[in-house]
């Protein structure tokens, strides 16, 4: 049990009480305590200077921005605005040795400290692992970086993205058509969500170890290996067989039928993998032809069968298979884009999306938060906060600074602000346009 202590957000989720320092940047580090403040922990997403555009963390610049034409020190990444939400801003100047001092004060309080810098960041501004458990040594402590905390000097000393975790991770070489074709990243920074996930898994993992013993230890992630972990038995394979999987386009190395296939207005998938799911596809789809019978001889006839449910699907729309493959108990699903999704009567029974005031933007509309829990939702609280938009709060409150060292503090630079504009026009957004 977490013992009570007072919280500088309004308690909730099954994380009430779990204190977490966020110094992460760009995507991954942050996503992690993100997802902890989702479900209820308090968060303090510390940022350094400039104390302005252009930010130290550029996510809170990525295009495109909110409010709409706003100029770049006025607006906010859409990106900040989503994977941002409900945490407490404090802009801090960690290099400063009184920075630091604060820096290190929080820690003292924190349940989970995430970073994401490059190896040996912290070392060189006297954060060292061993100087903060000396502060705190029952403090987990998450590393989010490209390639890990050891290893090969040169390539830990490399730079990461997402797209770089794609490919050193072998995840990218999955993706796409076959040679001489290139091959396809994800559509959307996957690695660094995934990433971000496992992350904040491992973060809780160490929680729960430092609540039992007594001592922190270090979460070391690195974003290729989250993503080589997930790729089936790519790695037995090889090692067992020596096959080196390649790409197969939109169908898939072993299951079949189970690929994407052209309807009337727009595509699906087709998914009967199993003896019983195909046999409940063969009755929806008419599939009477002996060649395919078996799965051994279903793969020998792949073209054949592939043209039959691609003359089935080719002239009925979407909603129409959709519903043949209800009625019949097999798997056929459209291939939902998000003007589908935001319409679709599932993803609103099920809540997937909420609104929420954000502090730059204005009132917004996006993705609801998940998994669910029946006693302890988890939920949003606030938008994204504009960076030092908490200083005051945290460093009198949780710190127990007086006024006069607060203004010390700001007036030497180590601490900072860039409050948005409070005159600024916003256009009605899209979905209340729309009444969606």
């Amino acid at each position: 049990m977490v013992e009570e202590r007072r919280s500088l957000i309004p308690p909730f989720g099954p994380l009430a009480g779990v204190r977490v320092v966020d110094s992460g940047r760009f995507v991954a580090g942050p996503w992690t305590a993100t997802y902890l403040g989702e479900f209820g922990a308090e968060v303090i997403h510390v940022e350094g200077p400039p104390f302005h555009p252009p930010y130290a963390d550029p996510s809170r610049s990525l295009v495109p921005t909110l409010p709409a034409g706003a100029p770049v020190d006025e607006a906010v990444s859409e990106s900040w605005v989503q994977y941002s939400r409900n945490k407490l801003s404090l802009g801090l100047d960690v290099r400063a040795p009184e920075g630091r001092a604060v820096f290190l004060d929080l820690l003292r309080q924190a349940d989970i400290w995430v970073e994401s810098s490059r190896p040996g960041t912290y070392d060189r501004l006297g954060l060292s692992d061993a100087a903060v458990w000396e502060a705190n040594p029952k403090l987990t402590i998450v590393h989010v970086s490209g390639y890990g905390q050891t290893g090969e000097p040169d390539r830990l000393a490399q730079p990461s993205f997402d797209l770089i975790g794609q490919a050193y991770s072998g995840f990218l070489s999955l993706q796409g058509r076959p040679d001489p074709e290139p091959p396809m990243r994800a559509g959307t920074a996957l690695n660094d969500t995934v990433t971000g996930l496992a992350a904040a898994a491992g973060a809780l993992m160490g929680y729960v170890s430092a609540t039992r013993t007594g001592r922190g230890q270090v979460v070391d992630v690195a974003q290729y290996e989250v993503f080589f972990t997930l790729l089936e038995n790519l790695a037995l394979d090889y090692f067992v067989r020596g096959v080196v999987r390649g790409r197969h386009g939109t169908g898939h190395a072993r299951l079949y039928p189970y690929d994407l296939y052209r309807a009337a207005d727009g595509w699906v998938v087709v998914a009967a993998p199993t003896e019983e799911s195909y046999r409940r596809l063969a009755v929806v789809m008419g599939l009477d032809d002996p060649a395919f019978a078996t799965d051994e001889s279903r793969r020998a006839h792949r073209a054949d069968l592939d043209g039959a449910i691609g003359r089935f699907c080719a002239p009925r729309p979407v909603a129409e298979l959709e519903r043949l493959g209800r009625e019949g108990d097999a798997a056929i699903s459209g291939v939902y884009d998000i003007a589908r999704i935001a319409r679709d009567p599932q993803y609103r029974a099920r809540g997937m999306f909420t609104e929420w005031e954000d502090p730059v933007a204005g009132r917004v509309k996006g993705a609801n938060v998940a998994p669910r829990f029946s006693e302890t939702p988890g939920g949003v609280w606030r938008g994204a906060p504009w960076l030092g938009q908490d200083n005051e709060r945290i460093l009198r409150e949780r710190l127990g600074l007086d006024e006069g060292r607060v203004a010390e503090l700001v007036a030497k630079g180590i601490v900072g602000a860039h409050p948005p504009p409070t005159n600024v026009k916003r256009p009605p957004p899209f979905y209340e346009r729309e009444g969606l």
